[in-house]
C-alpha cells in the first residue's frame, strides 16, 4: 500500500477510491434521511436498526470513519505535492482559461466540507455514541417510550443559524462534486467513450443530493 501512495498516480488512484466510497455512503445516507420528511415512525425504525446493528457499528462505521480522513489527508497530500513541483512560477496565471473555478480550489470546498463535519458529529455523532456506549441505553427510546431519532433530528433544525450553515454547506459539497465527480473516474482510467455520460449524471449526482439535504433541512426546520 505505501508503494502505491508514493506515486502520484497511485495518490490519485487512492483519492478516487475513497471518493467513491464516500459518494456511495452519501446516496445511502440521503435515502435514510429522506424518510424524515415521509414518516416519522419509518425514519425512527430503520435509524434504530442501523443504529444497533453490530455490522454497521462494529465494521461499516469505522471504515467510514477512515475514508473520510484518508480522503481529506490524502486531498492534503495531493495539494502539497502539487504545489510542491511547480518549481518556477508562471508570470501570469490565467487559471480561468486552463481550468474551473472548482478544480482550482478543490482543497477549499474540502476543507469546509470537513469543517462541516466537525459540526455533524457534535450534533448528531457524538451524542450517539455518549448514550449508547457511555451511558449504555442501546433502546432508543425517549422516557415517554417513543424512540427518539426523529425527535433529535427535528430539534436540531429548530434554530435558524443551524439551518444556514448546514445549507451552506451542502453548497459547497456541490461545488466539490461538480469537479470531484469526474475527477475520480478520470482518476481511474474510466474509458473516454464513458465520459459524456458520466459528466452528465456526475452533475446531476453533484446537485440532487446536496440540494436533497438541504429540502430536508429546510423541510424539518420549517415544519
Amino acid at each position: 500500500m505505501s508503494g502505491i501512495l508514493n506515486s502520484s498516480v497511485g495518490r490519485k488512484f487512492a483519492m478516487a477510491l475513497s471518493a467513491f466510497f464516500l459518494m456511495i455512503f452519501l446516496v445511502q445516507h440521503f435515502a435514510i434521511n429522506i424518510l424524515s420528511v415521509f414518516s416519522a415512525d419509518t425514519f425512527n425504525e430503520v435509524s434504530h436498526f442501523m443504529g444497533t446493528n453490530w455490522v454497521v457499528q462494529y465494521i461499516a462505521q469505522p471504515i467510514l470513519l477512515f475514508g473520510v480522513l484518508f480522503h481529506f489527508i490524502m486531498g492534503l497530500v495531493l495539494e502539497i505535492k502539487n504545489k510542491g513541483s511547480r518549481s518556477i512560477g508562471y508570470v501570469k496565471n490565467n487559471g480561468n482559461a486552463n481550468s474551473s473555478w472548482m478544480s482550482r480550489n478543490m482543497i477549499y470546498t474540502g476543507g469546509v466540507i470537513f469543517l462541516f463535519l466537525g459540526l455533524h458529529f457534535y450534533d448528531f455523532w457524538f451524542p450517539e455514541i455518549s448514550v449508547k456506549f457511555i451511558d449504555g441505553d442501546m433502546s432508543g427510546l425517549l422516557p415517554n417510550g417513543e424512540f427518539r431519532y426523529y425527535d433529535h433530528l427535528h430539534h436540531k433544525f429548530v434554530d435558524g443559524w443551524r439551518v444556514a450553515i448546514y445549507c451552506l454547506a451542502f453548497v459547497f459539497l456541490a461545488l466539490h462534486l461538480l469537479h470531484g465527480f469526474s475527477s475520480a473516474f478520470q482518476s481511474v482510467g474510466a474509458n473516454n467513450k464513458y465520459t459524456r455520460g458520466l459528466k452528465g449524471f456526475g452533475k446531476a449526482y453533484a446537485i440532487l443530493i446536496p440540494l436533497g439535504f438541504i429540502f430536508i433541512a429546510l423541510y424539518l426546520h420549517f415544519n
